[in-house]
């Protein structure tokens, strides 16, 4: 019976590692001169944008 919490925290801190390697990803894949476009280069920096907050208006 203890080991189902243990299985059930594993796969909790593994999907958060994956969601932070994604937005990691999707952060360096940005622009380099700071400027957004309307659409993101792709669906790693789209994440990015909506997990930090950062919408551009078209």
């Amino acid at each position: 019976m203890t080991a189902i919490p243990l299985i059930i925290g594993l796969v909790l801190g593994v999907a958060v590692l994956v969601g932070y390697v994604l937005v990691l990803v999707g952060m360096r894949q940005e622009d380099r001169r700071m400027r957004l476009v309307d659409v993101p280069p792709s669906r790693a920096a789209g994440l990015a944008r909506r997990v930090t907050g950062c919408h551009v208006r078209g």
